[in-house]
């Protein structure tokens, strides 16, 4: 099964998506945004920054857990990974987001 992205909307009116990869596992969180058409077009920088290495900042956190996020060209963070025990399972993560990252699915909730 292929990944997708889920666009969702928060309590508070904003809209923020999300990519899962094929298990359903959520590996990618966006920014949140003030208008649909802008998490739409942050999908669209996902899947047009998505394959290159050069685009994702590795981190650790105070927690000694490790992270990583994607950025955009302009060095906007698009998406945010979740917490990972350790820098191969970080590295797995980013070789996820590269495969899934390029889905053109994307489910839609929002619009129902």
């Amino acid at each position: 099964m292929a990944g997708a992205f889920e666009l969702r909307k928060a309590k508070d009116g904003q809209f923020y998506f999300i990519l899962k990869a094929g298990n359903g596992e959520i590996i990618l969180n966006s920014e949140m945004y003030q208008a649909k058409k802008s998490a739409e077009a942050g999908i669209v920088s996902v899947q047009n920054n998505c394959s290159m290495d050069e685009r994702y900042a590795r981190g650790q956190a105070s927690n000694g857990k490790f992270y990583f996020t994607l950025k955009a060209a302009n060095h906007q963070v698009i998406g945010t990974s979740q917490m990972y025990a350790s820098t191969a399972s970080r590295d797995a993560g980013i070789e996820s987001v590269k495969t899934n990252g390029k889905t053109s699915v994307i489910h839609d909730p929002t619009s129902a």
